[in-house]
């Protein structure tokens, strides 16, 4: 009776230990108000490793029965299944701009992490996390050595003048913004501009607000 309650303690310990390696990697994108937060992560996390340990450790009884073939390996297989429906839900796409893959891939990973502590390798698990959290941490798009260009559309509404449209086209590309293509439509005395630029790598979502506010003829704009 004793070791049956040690050897569920240890389950137990593991299942906890899987829920704070999630919480942490859910803290730093809650952080970020990302689509998953803590609960999301522990949760993934603590069920990936409660699904383990029933795959390793749940059909003992049925060892040596005739006709009985098992392979532990089955039922933790289907995690990265079912893992990967959970992660495609939070990956959307804002006109040419993708989100959420990182958000997806951690939930991808912390399941894998829920995996290895479940299966009882403890070390290997809480190290990953910890890489996994200095990776999200360091290497986030905001620091501005690793930005790259990316395409999306910005849009205004100006005065009726053509001589307008020229003006801020070569204001864009003064900001080194590359201008791909371009769309104009007559409404209400106002053209309406739509662009489709390439931002530069050290982009500053700032110096469009700030053109905004400098140039009279523009009257709005959306990004």
């Amino acid at each position: 009776m004793q070791a049956f309650l040690w050897q569920q303690g240890e389950f137990l310990l593991r299942i906890l230990l899987a829920g704070v390696c999630g919480a942490m990697i859910g803290y730093e994108r809650k952080s970020r108000n990302k689509e998953a937060g803590i609960r999301t992560h522990m949760i993934v996390a603590m069920g990936a490793a409660l699904i383990m340990i029933v795959s390793k450790y749940g059909f003992g009884d049925l060892l040596g029965k005739e006709g009985v073939a098992l392979d532990p390996s089955r039922i933790a297989a289907q995690i990265v299944t079912g893992v990967g429906f959970l992660g495609a839900g939070m990956i959307f796409m804002r006109k040419n701009t993708i989100s959420g893959l990182t958000t997806a891939a951690g939930i991808w990973a912390i399941s894998a992490i829920g995996m290895a502590i479940g299966s009882g390798l403890y070390l290997l698990g809480i190290l990953t996390a910890f890489v996994i959290l200095l990776i999200q941490i360091t290497l986030h798009s905001n620091h501005k050595w690793l930005r790259e260009t990316y395409k999306d559309d910005v849009c205004f509404v100006i005065e009726k003048d053509k001589k307008n449209i020229e003006d801020l086209q070569k204001r864009l590309q003064q900001l080194h913004m590359e201008i791909l293509n371009a769309k104009v439509e007559e409404k209400d005395d106002c053209y309406h501009v739509d662009f489709v630029v390439n931002y530069p790598k050290n982009y500053d979502a700032d110096v469009l607000m700030k053109l905004f506010q400098e140039i009279s003829y523009i009257k709005e704009l959306d990004v």
